[in-house]
């Protein structure tokens, strides 16, 4: 990444034309190779690579968007957020993390402070990540969804459009969320029962299906299916498939009841 310090009287490579049609801070770092969209503003101390930044975006102070990244229409960036953070498995950890460099927000989404994005990772349309979440390498998440406050996703995980994913939830890598679940605060997913030090690449995370509704504070044990328009009461701890339109609650998570049909 060739890039420029831009001091108040200096342009460097980036053209008097750009600089009239953003607004690019003094102190921010901004590749040469960065390609920008008219209307941008880029906050002070903030550090930008090889991106695409489209037009009407803005990026706060404190941001690192490495190589790679690409930005639709009208996306807001909040400060201290890092886009682009390459995976990397230290001696303790078995599985090898592989990732193409390369991320995709589509337009008009909202990046919360603090919020970390790995690389491999799309973003659909109107999303918003709220502050501290983070989401790992070969993720993609869908149009209008809400991914609250310090949610943690894991690897080669799927959600759907329009699903809500609430505070301090943590989904596990390879889980498959479909469109228009919610996930309420406190949930936890797991995709290996085993207790060692290693583990392979059979490992699967649960499978919510379109419209469930899981509650506060449930367990989703490896591999389990929650069918569509399903309810995990809070609390509850799934070690089961779940069917379509039922209600189940309990440790282990029972049916209760099976919901009206629409």
């Amino acid at each position: 990444m060739e890039v420029a310090t831009l001091a108040p009287t200096e342009t460097f490579a980036l053209s008097q034309q750009l600089m009239a049609m953003s607004k690019i801070h003094p102190t921010a770092i901004v590749s040469n190779n960065a390609v920008i969209g008219e209307n941008v503003v880029i906050g002070p101390y903030a550090v930008i690579g090889d991106v695409t930044i489209g037009e009407g975006s803005i990026i706060h102070p404190h941001v690192v968007m490495a190589d790679g990244v690409h930005l639709g229409r009208n996306v807001e960036v909040f400060p201290g957020a890092f886009i682009g953070k390459e995976p990397k498995g230290a001696g303790a950890i078995a599985r090898q993390p592989q990732f193409e460099r390369k991320i995709v927000i589509e337009d008009e989404c909202s990046i919360g402070p603090h919020v970390v994005i790995f690389y491999d990772v799309t973003i659909g349309s109107n999303t918003l990540l709220g502050d501290g979440a983070s989401v790992r390498e070969k993720c993609s998440i869908g149009s209008r969804c809400i991914i609250s406050r310090y949610v943690t996703i894991n690897y080669d995980t799927s959600i759907g459009d329009r699903t809500k994913i609430m505070d301090n939830t943590h989904i596990t890598g390879n889980a498959r969320i479909a469109e228009d679940v919610f996930i309420s605060t406190m949930v936890g997913t797991a995709n290996d029962n085993l207790i060692r030090a290693g583990f392979g690449d059979h490992i699967t995370g649960p499978v919510v299906e379109a419209g469930a509704f899981v509650g506060a504070g449930a367990t989703l044990l490896p591999g389990v299916r929650i069918g569509s328009k399903a309810t995990v009461a809070s609390g509850a701890v799934v070690t089961k498939p779940v069917e379509a339109s039922t209600t189940v609650a309990g440790v282990p998570a029972r049916p209760m009841k099976r919901a009206a049909e629409e």
